[in-house]
């Protein structure tokens, strides 16, 4: 990194800690990922050790909550799951192990004191980032929906983010679309990310490997059909793997179905897609596309909602904190 960072945003989704320091314009300087951790302790720790690597100077030692970084840029975290307005990570359903953790007090007291921070919900933090200067700059009504292990979600309303009265508005990765379906990682049962999410994208895939009707991912996954995962589909697919490439169009839907649902509710201007998923790109999107056209309630006779890709991709929550960090 040739000049220091305008600010530093972290995003703590449910299988990574992306981290990234922007310049004054939000463009990326550099970046950092570690898997993500599992108690509070370590994700408290974790923060202030990516912050310090992003600012390329070791970790000062402190008392009292860890290590403490010697800079003053401004942090930003995201994290997946309930925020509420103190910053108090209240639960996250792909967050095992970490549940009523103060994340802005501990990270304030400990790694990161003496400087600006904030905690929000990740995917709030994607739409700012895009709505700010990215897909949807310029745009004032906006769905975000973040596709990663789960589905996260974040929404604009009138050129403002609209976070509820406690600050849990957008976890849309929950409601449920199949009071049947299997059960989630949040309690409840048929959860539309258990159907459209990395997760999701996994489990359909091990069943048709089960069935016996995907060769191709049970060879990627070292010939063991339970270890089939996402990202073996992602690459068959992207080697035109009819079996692969049938997964996606059921993930695909599943995802038009849930967007259907939102934007019937909400009247966006503009869907932006971000998070790990998005990454497929056409494969995943263009069957979101052509679902949602049939699924949206009066198509033809309103104005198109356009499914767009995250200009920031994956790094649009990590943005975003960092942006939210700065203002």
């Amino acid at each position: 990194m040739t000049s220091p960072p305008a600010a530093i945003g972290i995003d703590v989704g449910g299988t990574k800690c992306l981290a990234v320091a922007v310049d004054d314009r939000g463009s990326v300087l550099d970046e950092r990922r570690v898997p993500t951790p599992r108690s509070d302790d370590d994700l408290v720790e974790v923060v202030g050790a990516l912050v310090a690597a992003l600012e390329g100077g070791p970790a000062a030692p402190g008392a009292g909550g860890g290590r403490a970084t010697a800079g003053r840029t401004p942090v930003g975290v995201g994290a997946a799951g309930l925020v509420d307005r103190r910053g108090v990570l209240r639960f996250g359903p792909n967050l095992p192990g970490i549940v009523e953790l103060a994340l802005l007090d501990r990270l304030r007291s400990g790694p990161l004191r003496g400087r600006p921070v904030r905690v929000d919900n990740d995917a709030t933090c994607a739409a700012f980032a895009e709505t700010e200067i990215g897909a949807a700059a310029g745009c004032a009504d906006v769905l975000m929906a973040t596709i990663g292990t789960g589905i996260g979600g974040g929404l604009v309303t009138g050129g403002r983010l609209l976070r509820g009265h406690h600050g849990f508005a957008g976890e849309i990765g929950h409601h449920v679309v199949d009071p049947s379906g299997p059960p989630c990682v949040c309690g409840n049962r048929g959860c539309w990310e258990r159907y459209a999410s990395g997760s999701g994208l996994g489990w359909m895939a091990r069943e048709e490997a089960l069935a016996g009707r995907a060769a191709r991912l049970v060879e990627l996954a070292g010939g063991d059909p339970e270890a089939v995962r996402g990202e073996h589909v992602s690459q068959a697919a992207g080697e035109g793997d009819e079996p692969a490439l049938g997964i996606f169009e059921r993930v695909g839907w599943w995802l038009a179905l849930g967007l259907a649902n939102l934007a019937t509710i909400l009247d966006p201007e503009l869907i932006v897609i971000g998070g790990g998923m998005v990454e497929a790109g056409p494969v995943l999107l263009e069957p979101a596309r052509r679902a949602f056209a049939t699924l949206f309630e009066g198509a033809a006779h309103r104005p198109a909602v356009p499914l767009v890709a995250a200009r920031f991709g994956e790094r649009a929550g990590a943005v975003g904190a960092a942006l939210l960090a700065r203002a």
